[in-house]
């Protein structure tokens, strides 16, 4: 007997200026525990960082069962590369999939063009995980964040 959740249907599709707030308020729930855990929490500010640096234009919103359930943004970076940033996935959605198809799809992308890609995660966040699985490695740390990089596959 299989213990494999299967994937919820979802799909990607383009942001929209509309789309900040639910955005926002994810970010809020998904980073709250472990920006509380390293004394960095602030109702305000976890909200207010993802709206004054929202790029819709490169900004994809995860839909599940036609519903908003996270979002993930690809920007460019340097000459050569991107930056993934604002990947939030709803707590109920996490564990099932979604966020490894999501990475996975977006990496397929980059990889054709020989890109490298960039990000910052957490000090202690399980998303270091997911990435690491899916070839990012660090490239510099300090006591909050960790930045990890991917060349082209």
């Amino acid at each position: 007997m299989s213990t494999h959740t299967p994937v919820q249907a979802w799909r990607l599709r383009p942001a929209a200026s509309g789309d900040v707030e639910a955005m926002a308020e994810l970010r809020a729930v998904v980073m709250r525990p472990d920006l509380e855990r390293l004394g960095r929490y602030d109702e305000h500010r976890v909200r207010q960082r993802l709206r004054d640096s929202y790029l819709p234009e490169h900004t994809s919103v995860v839909e599940s069962d036609g519903a908003f359930a996270g979002c993930v943004t690809l920007r460019p970076h340097g000459s050569d590369g991107w930056w993934l940033d604002s990947f939030y996935l709803a707590p109920s959605l996490q564990g099932q999939g979604i966020g490894t198809a999501v990475l996975a799809g977006l990496l397929a992308l980059t990889d054709a063009e020989g890109a490298t890609v960039r990000l910052q995660v957490l000090q202690g966040s399980a998303a270091r995980g997911l990435y690491e699985r899916h070839g990012f490695s660090l490239e510099r740390e300090d006591p909050v964040d960790v930045y990890m990089v991917r060349t082209a596959r």
